[in-house]
């Protein structure tokens, strides 16, 4: 199993997202988001290349994103799953890690929210 870094970035997307989720759909949805997000993590650390990676090198080398969507039926049943997330990591391979740069809501232009190291070494 490969580990994997948050960006500060992506800890401060992951903060926005659960708490958006607590004010909106309360405690346990936010719980739900937050089991969701951390086995997207396991399950990229376990194998990034894995279904549902996509390469991204057309807006950045060496970027990939993986929508939260595929990990959804990896999460335990007893602590509630999400059906239908929206968000998704960007990340990038280093040698003996994973590097997440963000985690972006599918809607958003993902051009205008590569994180800076992002763009220093297109």
């Amino acid at each position: 199993m490969n580990s994997f870094i948050l960006s500060s970035a992506a800890e401060q997307d992951i903060v926005s997202i659960l708490a958006w989720s607590q004010r909106e759909f309360g405690e346990h949805a936010c719980l739900r988001y937050e089991a969701l997000l951390t086995q997207a993590l396991l399950d990229l650390a376990a194998n990034f290349d894995r279904v549902g990676v996509a390469k991204r090198d057309g807006i950045c080398v060496g970027a990939c994103t993986y929508h939260l969507w595929h990990s959804r039926l990896n999460v335990s049943e007893s602590t509630g799953r999400v059906f239908k997330p929206r968000h998704f990591l960007l990340f990038r391979r280093a040698a003996d890690r994973i590097e997440i740069g963000r985690v972006l809501h599918d809607s958003m232009d993902l051009q205008r929210h590569l994180p800076l190291e992002y763009l220093d070494e297109s």
